[in-house]
């Protein structure tokens, strides 16, 4: 992957896609190296997607002009996006699902587990599928910034669970998110874990 993920965590702020859209057109235009500014330019498209620009964002990936793999699943995954972010999920699904072949097909561990827990969002009948085909994926490696991944993972598992009532696998899941935010996450990552296994319903 050009685009080291740190360096894109720095630029990023999904509170501000306002200000996260500024400072990554400002990276891209001083980006040399054309598939990371093919990159950057996905992620431009993510924040006007964020601000429901979905015109203006679909217009950009339509004019990333890159064969670099990354580039080229960065762009799927964020098509994706913009479609779910617009209402449309059923939409969204092809394009995750080219982006998680696509990764792992060239070993993109990162965005294969993205595009992976991305589709447990837009498929939730098929989500605890999705979800542990991602963390069987975080088994293969030892990148403290992808087995972050294992915190979403775990937050979203955990959600489905209270929506189907089941309690207790709710609760399984949101300790294992907090133990993985511990481990690989952010102070942020711990609170919010700690505040869904405070609120986790104890009847229902």
């Amino acid at each position: 992957m050009a685009l080291d993920q740190t360096r894109l965590d720095a630029l990023w702020d999904f509170a501000d896609a306002a200000g996260s859209e500024a400072r990554l057109r400002a990276a891209a235009d001083a980006e040399k190296d054309a598939a990371t500014r093919a990159e950057l330019q996905t992620q431009i498209a993510r924040a006007l997607g964020l601000q429901e620009r979905f015109a203006e964002a679909h217009a950009l990936l339509d004019a990333v002009a890159s064969e670099d793999p990354a580039a080229h699943v960065r762009t799927r995954l964020e098509r994706g996006r913009l479609h779910n972010s617009a209402g449309d999920p059923d939409a969204a699904i092809g394009d995750f699902r080219a982006a998680a072949a696509v990764a792992a097909s060239v070993g993109l561990v990162f965005l294969r587990v993205d595009a992976l827990h991305m589709l447990a969002i837009v498929e939730p009948d098929h989500a605890d599928d999705w979800t542990a085909e991602a963390l069987a994926v975080l088994d293969e490696t030892d990148d403290p910034r992808t087995l972050r991944w294992r915190v979403a993972l775990h937050n979203n598992a955990g959600w489905s669970h209270v929506d189907a009532g089941r309690l207790p696998e709710a609760l399984a899941s949101f300790q294992a998110s907090r133990e993985a935010a511990e481990r690989w996450g952010t102070p942020q990552q711990v609170a919010w874990a700690d505040e869904a296994i405070a609120e986790l319903p104890r009847d229902r």
